[in-house]
Formats: C-alpha cells, sequence, structure tokens
C-alpha cells in the first residue's frame, strides 16, 4: 500500500469525505479543488486537471488575455497535493487539507507555479550554507455573518483596542480558533485584540519559508471556519474602511548559518556585518518588494503615514512605523529572536512570492555586503518635506503605475519571478487597476472585503 492508499485509508476511518488542494494566485487569493478520500491515491500521482488561466484571473474573478503567454482559454495544468503536508481540519472534520503545487500536464515544472519559485530560492540559499525562518502576524477584523456584505463589515467586538474585554464578546470563537489552531499544526505565538474596529491579530510561529508560506495559507481556511461556525465573518483585506488602520500581515525573517543568526546585533544600532547586508538588501529593493507584497489597490492606500503601514522607504530599531522594524534580541530573549519585520505586507500579496522576493533582496544584499545606513528612530510623516529630503527619504510608489514601474526597474527580482510569472502577476495588477480607476474609493475597499 503506497503512503496516499495508507493516509486515505486512516482519513476515511474517521469520517473525512474529502481533500481540499489549495493554492494561492497572483491576487493573494486562495483556490481549491476538492477530491473524494478515495482518489487521494491516484490524485498524489497524477493530479487534478485545472486551467492555466488561474495565473491570469484578478481579483475580482475577471480572466485577463493581455498574457502574450496565456491569451487563449486553452491549456490545462495538473495541481499536486502536498501529502507531506496533508492536515485533518479541525473545524471541517469531513475535510482534509493540503497546499498544492502546480505542474505541466507532462509533469514537468510549469513557470507560472508560485510555490514553486519560493522552493527554488530555498535551495539557493541552502546551496550557500544559509537558513531562512520566517513567521507572519495576520491581523483580520471579524464581523457579524448576518450583516449585508454589500453594507460592509458589521463589528463583533468594539475595543479597547488591546483589551481582554474587547475578546468578551468573542470569547468561544477564540477558543475555538486557539484549538483548531493548534489540532491543525498551526503553532501560535499569540492572540490579542488590535487597534482598529473588532481587529484582530494572531501571530504565528516562525518556521521554514515554504512551511510559513503553507500555514499561512492553512490559518486563512481555519481562522474562515472558526468564525464561520460562530456566526461570525473574518476580513482579511488590506482596507475595511478608508479612514481605519487596515489589515496588514507584517512579515517577520531571519537569517542564519550553522546555528547562528546572522541578524543578532546591537540593540541600538542593528545588525553587522552579514547581517547588515540582509537588512540593507531588503531596504535596496524595497520599493520593487511592496509591489509583489502589498499588490492591491487597497495596498496602496493602506501605505499611509502615521498608521503604522510603513509608507516610507527606511529602517528603524523596534519602530512601528517603519517599514523594515529591526527587532533585536535580549538578554532574556536571547540572539535567536532578533528578525527584520516588513511591514508593506498584506493578504493580497501571494504568500510563496512574497518569501520568495524577501529571500532574494536578502541575500542579494549580504552577498554583495550592501551598506546599512543609520536606523531612523522616529515618524518621518511629521518631518518636513526639506528634513525627509535632507535624509534622502522618499514614500514607497503609491500608484499601481509607480508600484509597476519599481518591479520593472529591478533586475533581481525580475529574475525571481521569471518572463513568464512576471508577464501573468503584471497582466493581472493592470487589470485590477482598469477596474479601479472606474470606481469610488469606497466601492474598491468594499469589493475587496471578502475575497481572501
Amino acid at each position: 500500500m503506497t503512503e496516499a492508499a495508507a493516509l486515505a485509508k486512516d482519513l476515511a476511518a474517521v469520517g473525512v469525505a474529502g481533500v481540499m488542494i489549495t493554492w494561492a494566485d497572483n491576487n493573494g487569493i486562495p483556490r481549491a479543488r476538492v477530491v473524494p478520500v478515495e482518489g487521494l491515491p491516484d490524485v498524489t500521482e497524477r493530479g487534478v486537471g485545472v486551467t492555466t488561466l488561474f495565473a491570469v484571473f484578478d481579483t475580482h474573478d475577471a480572466i485577463t488575455f493581455a498574457h502574450p503567454g496565456l491569451s487563449t482559454p486553452s491549456g490545462d495544468v495538473r495541481l499536486l497535493p502536498v501529502i507531506e503536508r496533508l492536515t485533518r481540519l479541525a473545524g471541517q472534520p469531513a475535510l482534509a487539507w493540503a497546499p498544492g503545487r502546480q505542474v505541466a500536464a507532462d509533469g514537468s515544472s510549469w513557470p507560472y507555479d508560485q510555490r514553486g519559485v519560493l522552493e527554488a530560492q530555498v535551495d539557493r540559499a541552502t546551496e550557500l550554507g544559509f537558513e531562512l525562518r520566517a513567521g507572519y502576524e495576520m491581523e483580520f477584523v471579524v464581523g457579524s455573518a448576518d450583516a449585508d456584505p454589500a453594507g460592509g463589515v458589521s463589528p463583533a467586538h468594539h475595543g479597547p483596542a488591546y483589551s481582554p474585554h474587547a475578546l468578551l464578546a468573542v470569547d468561544e470563537f477564540v477558543g475555538a480558533l486557539l484549538a483548531d489552531l493548534a489540532a491543525n499544526g498551526v503553532p501560535v505565538n499569540q492572540l490579542h485584540a488590535e487597534f482598529g474596529v473588532a481587529q484582530m491579530e494572531v501571530s504565528i510561529a516562525a518556521s521554514d519559508p515554504v512551511t510559513a508560506a503553507d500555514r499561512q495559507l492553512l490559518a486563512r481556511q481555519t481562522i474562515h471556519a472558526a468564525a464561520r461556525v460562530h456566526g461570525l465573518r473574518a476580513s482579511f483585506a488590506p482596507l475595511i474602511t478608508l479612514e481605519g488602520v487596515g489589515n496588514g500581515w507584517h512579515l517577520h525573517t531571519s537569517i542564519w548559518r550553522e546555528g547562528e543568526n546572522l541578524l543578532a546585533g546591537d540593540a541600538t544600532r542593528g545588525p553587522t556585518g552579514e547581517g547588515a547586508g540582509y537588512l540593507a538588501g531588503l531596504l535596496r529593493d524595497l520599493p520593487a518588494l511592496a509591489a509583489i507584497t502589498a499588490p492591491s489597490v487597497p495596498s496602496l492606500t493602506r501605505l499611509r503615514p502615521g498608521y503604522f503601514a510603513g509608507a516610507y522607504r527606511f529602517w528603524g530599531v523596534e519602530n512601528r512605523e517603519a517599514a523594515l522594524r529591526y527587532v533585536p534580541g535580549s538578554e532574556l530573549l536571547g540572539a535567536g529572536h532578533a528578525n527584520v519585520e516588513l511591514k508593506v505586507c498584506d493578504a493580497s500579496a501571494n504568500p510563496y512570492l512574497a518569501l520568495a522576493a524577501v529571500l532574494a533582496a536578502g541575500m542579494a544584499g549580504l552577498q554583495d555586503q550592501a551598506e546599512l545606513p543609520e536606523p531612523i528612530q522616529s515618524d518621518p510623516g511629521t518631518w518636513s518635506e526639506e528634513e525627509r529630503s535632507r535624509h534622502g527619504l522618499a514614500r514607497l510608489p503609491n500608484t499601481p503605475q509607480r508600484q509597476e514601474e519599481a518591479l520593472l526597474g529591478n533586475e533581481r527580482l525580475r529574475a525571481v519571478l521569471g518572463d513568464e510569472l512576471l508577464g501573468a502577476f503584471l497582466a493581472v495588477r493592470r487589470s485590477d487597476a482598469a477596474w479601479a480607476a472606474e470606481r469610488s474609493a469606497e466601492e474598491v475597499v468594499a469589493a475587496h472585503l471578502w475575497r481572501y
């Protein structure tokens, strides 16, 4: 009996009827196929057919044929479950879950497979003797499932921010969510009520990059399922209202060699040596990086000064207004705790592409011995234009066109995606931008509320 056949038999014995195979598209939206559990052995070997056009679905489920490589309705690829990550869903006990890998019809690699892009970067780092660890802080807003979706979010709790009192209103949901995440193999550092109205955050423990991306998708499914059981809905959208703080999915990374965290450094001046190069590489490529890690139209609206969103291109030590926040180790926490938090990241980013781009940018900076400027410990949004100019500070791209220009102008990150995937990714971004140009800002925000 094969491993897949044994797994299918065990799952069926405990009442699992189907296996959900999930991947994320170029808008960060999870897509899936569900196969009967008895079909798992065959699907593990042969995959299930999906259209090549998922690579050019935009956020609103329109298909753009503007990318020459995928310009017709013809074509099929195979979606294979990664059975090493197969998990019975605690909140949906009739289903098991697995991340998916997309391959060509003949089983060869497919250039539009986002998971494969990350795996290639991880393999490259391993060959050079480096290990990357990554973890997500996922912010989301919880609302009543009874509210009209077209009317926005009806808050499930009303604060105060960071208060235990706020969580009383969603106490049963919180308890079930923590239990389900643990049962699904998603280790949690903490959960709390966040700053925004009805906002919460769950912090996922760091792991290797591919596991981190898989867990991010699994955490989403787990949160959605737990919310539904308790009459709630969760919105991961970058913005819930035009005035609100929005949801960031802050991406924490650290780079290691032979058990040593290269980001370990001074608590006031940051890392030195190769760790400084890694951070400098992220800073150097930040405008193009943000085009991958915060690519939606609402993402750009969210990147405002004074909202802890990272509107300007700079880094700081524990500076929550910085796009790149250096988190030092300490005598209490140890050197292994040191990491860099990327603020400019949200649910509209494909997690595999986001991590691949971060790893590539940081590695390039380390190898080039890129120079790290002095940290900034205040909020440049409160400075005059003259002060920002004197420090060489600029806003990150805040329109789709400027983001595209930044990405196209960065050979490193273009090479990470490859010509085919880059073309599809940009075609989707242009489709989204054209859609948004015909609508009000309020309509754009509302249309993204339940997409992720």
